[in-house]
């Protein structure tokens, strides 16, 4: 082989390289470009998420803050003003004995009345059997509180144990079923509500079934509903898992994990 051979072979070699070379760092750019972009794209996703579920949170919390504030305006503060009412009423020095006693009897019926309706709203707020008794016994007494009305059934069975210590999480699972039986009674008109607690592949698990009108599961309904937002975002902040499935006429059935 000659001299110019050789320089045309090392002069074809060194290009074969530097093109190979270029390639290599075109298709490292663009594949890093694009990982980058998908790293950017996934990210303004959790971001998006996170802001829905901020605003699913402050739509719950200023959704109960209007409930408590129309019910101590509707309840408490109407009886308050007819206790008051009453108490200028004893005033009057031409009141006959009987008057007197029949005001007085109804004054303590009022007071007695609004400080039962202090007891609900704070019930409401945290119920004191989940804070003293823990979980178990919180759901056992809502059920057999519902039970009471005759209108609707709850059977509720456990087989978990429910740390009394893990306070937060506790609320919420109790907040998700208030809601959701709350849901079965306003909207699915249903009479008869499964609750079970199970360890089912190898988590905690809920079930939690009616048997009342049921809906359509499109994302327009998941995404509409407030309701289901909330038990969305508090299965979210206990970690956890959910699924639902329902049909227009055949109840609905939803499992969450903790």
């Amino acid at each position: 082989m000659n001299e110019n051979a050789i320089i045309s072979t090392i002069v074809y070699t060194f290009l074969a390289f530097t093109l190979l070379a270029i390639t290599l760092i075109l298709f490292y750019y663009f594949s890093n470009k694009k990982i980058t972009r998908n790293l950017i794209q996934k990210k303004e996703l959790e971001i998006r998420y996170e802001k829905d579920l901020t605003h699913a949170i402050i739509g719950a919390q200023e959704k109960e803050r209007l409930r408590i504030a129309q019910d101590l305006h509707d309840d408490i503060s109407s009886k308050l003003s007819v206790v008051s009412l009453h108490i200028h009423l004893l005033d009057f020095d031409n009141l006959e004995r009987e008057e007197y006693n029949d005001l007085k009897n109804k004054i303590i019926h009022l007071v007695n009345k609004t400080a039962e309706s202090a007891r609900q709203i704070s019930h409401d707020l945290l119920p004191p059997i989940l804070e003293k008794f823990g979980l178990h016994a919180a759901i056992d007494a809502l059920c057999s509180e519902i039970n009471l009305s005759k209108t609707i059934q709850v059977s509720y069975s456990n087989s978990l144990y429910f740390a009394k210590a893990e306070e937060e999480k506790n609320l919420h699972i109790f907040r998700i079923l208030q809601e959701l039986i709350n849901n079965s009674i306003k909207h699915g008109e249903s009479s008869h509500i499964q609750i079970a607690f199970i360890g089912k592949d190898g988590k905690n698990t809920c079930i939690y079934k009616d048997d009342g009108k049921g809906f359509s599961l499109d994302e327009q309904t998941l995404k509409g509903g407030l309701g289901l937002r909330n038990i969305r975002s508090r299965v979210e902040l206990i970690n956890g898992t959910l699924k639902m499935e329902s049909e227009t006429n055949k109840g609905i059935t939803v499992e969450f994990t903790f």
